[in-house]
């Protein structure tokens, strides 16, 4: 295993008695249409964490590979304006969450950071999160991934 999945499971595992059953990706699971495909599962099942930055403050999405998150939306959610809403910048994503672009999973970041859970992974029964690398993935139920993460659950994705 790679060891930056090898260093996710270790503080699943530590931190939150989680043991993630991460599976390797050796063509990689960059998109979630690319994970989907891997899996064998639908591109909606694909929990996708994006950092952002609201007010100069770091928090996560936990975002449905079928939608995409809506900066609009997260901002009406965190109550700063939409102007101040942007996608992080990999060195501060790397330094405060300890994870890189890809490879981001929903918990288990060095510095605790607000999570955001789409809602409309709730629907499954199962779901599928990066494990620390662009090339490892680990299947969870959607409600204890919202437990471990300490997540909100909000819509993401734009209103239809």
């Amino acid at each position: 295993m790679h060891p930056r999945a090898t260093a996710f499971v270790e503080c699943a595992r530590e931190e939150y008695g989680f043991e993630p059953a991460v599976k390797e990706f050796p063509e990689g699971t960059k998109t979630a249409a690319d994970a989907a495909e891997a899996i064998g599962c639908d591109v909606a099942q694909i929990a996708s964490s994006l950092a952002f930055e609201a007010d100069g403050d770091l928090i996560v999405s936990v975002t449905s590979g079928a939608h995409r998150a809506d900066e609009a939306t997260l901002a009406e959610h965190l109550d700063v304006s939409p102007d101040s809403l942007e996608m992080a910048a990999p060195d501060r994503i790397k330094s405060q969450l300890g994870w890189s672009i890809g490879g981001v999973p929903p918990f288990c970041h060095e510095t605790p950071t607000p999570t955001f859970l789409d809602r409309t992974l709730l629907k499954f029964d199962t779901v599928w999160a990066a494990a620390g690398t662009p090339t490892a993935v680990f299947p969870i139920e959607p409600a204890v991934l919202q437990r471990l993460a300490d997540a909100d659950v909000v819509r993401v994705a734009a209103p239809e």
